[in-house]
C-alpha cells in the first residue's frame, strides 16, 4: 500500500506514512517528532518551503503575527481545530513578523490568513479570524 507523504515539522525529513496509520500518532523516521500532531505547531520558512511541496495530507498554515489583536483571537480556537483534526489535516503556524520574506512571497495582504496546501499546491485561502468549527469545516478533506 502507497504511503502518504509528510515532511516532518520539526527536522523537514520526508517521511511515509500508510493511510491508515494516520490516526496512529505516527513518528518521524529521522528524529523521533509526531508528523500528526494534535496542537498547532510553529514552522520555520523552510519547514513550510518542503511542506506545502510535497505533503499529500493538507497542510494549513495560519499566517500571524504577535502584535494582531484578531491573530490573538483566533489563536485558541486554530489550537482548538488542531486538535479536532488530527489524523485528517495538520495545522501549523507561520510568524510573519518574524519570516516577513515568506508573507511577501506567499502574497499575505491581511493577517490571519489561513492557506490549505495538498499534492505540492494551495487549493484553499481565507483571511480574518475564524472560531473552530468556521475552520473545522473550512479545511480541505484528506
Amino acid at each position: 500500500m502507497a504511503g502518504k507523504k509528510l515532511t516532518c515539522l520539526k527536522c523537514a525529513q520526508l517521511n511515509r506514512v500508510p493511510f491508515d496509520k494516520l490516526t496512529d500518532n505516527p513518528k518521524c523516521g529521522s528524529c523521533g517528532a509526531a508528523l500528526m500532531p494534535s496542537k498547532a505547531v510553529e514552522i520555520t520558512p523552510a519547514v513550510f518551503a518542503k511542506a506545502s511541496a510535497s505533503d499529500d495530507v493538507p497542510l494549513v498554515v495560519d499566517f500571524w503575527a504577535p502584535w494582531c489583536g484578531p491573530c490573538k483571537m483566533m489563536g485558541p480556537e486554530f489550537e482548538k481545530a488542531a486538535g479536532k483534526l488530527s489524523g485528517q489535516a495538520r495545522l501549523v503556524k507561520l510568524n510573519t513578523q518574524t519570516h516577513q520574506s515568506v508573507s511577501g512571497k506567499m502574497r499575505i495582504k491581511g493577517i490571519p490568513t489561513m492557506i490549505a496546501f495538498q499534492n505540492g499546491r494551495e487549493v484553499k485561502r481565507q483571511a480574518g479570524a475564524m472560531k473552530v468549527g468556521q475552520i473545522v469545516g473550512w479545511v480541505p478533506s484528506n
